[in-house]
């Protein structure tokens, strides 16, 4: 009978000590907030975990970094005051910012640019630095490209993980198809892989839904999140993208005021995609007229990042959440303090 109990006993001990290792080596969940250089509201840094500091560039001369307005930079940082585990990270790139191919294409250049990052790291006491190059190989954004740039991206990664140590982090923001970047050569040097499941449509159909629909793009954040996956991004460096911002038809002239005042033009109605779990909007036709996100389908969002054991959500951006910050909010009770449940009934 002594043998029995002290067996049970230390078949406890052993599965107390496992089930404490390995929720010590799981990894928090990341809740990253883009913060842009031309805003002037301050996050909440308690509702986040990563900020990613909209943009540092490339410079003119292909070697080295210069910020956007780098006294909001400073004041970002210092956020970390209030949150003692908050990382601030300089995201380079965006939309139309170029120069690039050009870096990337010159061992001297790359090493260069590498050292000047890891300068600023230090100057401004960022946690690392977040690449958003859009996109390699391609010129879409009135930038220039190469055939090369792919090769290239994975030796800047190499040359940037060099120069910032293992120490920061190193991540990429991501175009939503998986397309232009080599991840099984790179991925090693990357911590985080943020995936912009958004503007997926031009506004002829929902630019984030989630799952595909008659009003989702071609592209949506479930197929997003599996095109990575099967590119070799591992889930547990898979940070899935939202938007805090709604998307519609350009040519639809009465929806001008609702995207002023937020008030629906007569005739026009919301709807709710149970396919996409999604808010949409269509005019007095029953046309799709505009997407965007509520708290219902952040909810759902946050859920599928959860039930796939992907390593957090990232949202562009945090000036555009609503009054209430409901959106914000929302990441926040599921992803980093494990709530669940609908939340307030805030749009």
């Amino acid at each position: 009978m002594k043998k029995i109990i002290y067996t049970i006993f230390l078949l406890a001990v052993f599965g107390l000590a496992w089930t404490v290792q390995s929720q010590a080596q799981k990894p928090e969940m990341v809740v990253g907030a883009y913060v842009t250089s031309w805003t002037d509201e301050v996050p909440d840094p308690d509702v986040m975990t990563h900020i990613n500091y909209a943009f540092g560039h490339v410079n003119e001369s292909f070697d080295g970094v210069r910020i956007d307005n780098p006294e909001r930079l400073r004041m970002i940082v210092e956020l970390k005051q209030q949150n003692l585990n908050l990382k601030v990270l300089l995201s380079i790139g965006g939309w139309g910012s170029g120069r690039f191919s050009e870096m990337a294409a010159s061992k001297e250049n790359r090493e260069k640019f590498a050292n000047d990052c890891q300068r600023v790291v230090k100057e401004y006491g960022l946690d690392g630095i977040d690449i958003d190059w859009e996109y390699p190989t391609q010129s879409t954004a009135n930038i220039s490209s190469s055939p090369d740039d792919t090769a290239n991206f994975t030796l800047l990664m190499a040359d940037l993980r060099r120069a910032l140590g293992q120490e920061k982090l190193l991540t990429a923001a991501t175009v939503c198809d998986a397309q232009y970047i080599d991840f099984k050569s790179c991925i090693g040097y990357l911590d985080l892989v943020n995936v912009m499941a958004y503007d997926m449509s031009e506004g002829e159909a929902h630019h984030a839904a989630l799952y595909p629909s008659d009003i989702s793009g071609e592209c949506t954040s479930s197929k997003a999140v599996e095109a990575h996956l099967k590119a070799g991004v591992p889930k547990e460096k898979l940070v899935m993208g939202v938007p805090f911002y709604g998307k519609g038809n350009r040519e639809d002239t009465s929806m001008k005021a609702f995207r002023e005042t937020g008030i629906l033009p007569e005739g026009y109605e919301r709807r709710w995609s149970e396919e996409s779990k999604v808010p949409y909007i269509v005019n007095d036709k029953g046309e799709f007229v505009w997407g965007g996100e509520d708290v219902k389908s952040l909810t759902a969002k946050c859920q599928y990042i959860l039930d796939h054991g992907l390593r957090g959500g990232m949202y562009w951006d945090y000036a555009s959440d609503n009054p209430q910050h409901s959106f914000s909010q929302t990441l926040c009770r599921m992803l980093i303090k494990g709530t669940k449940g609908p939340g307030p009934s805030v749009p």
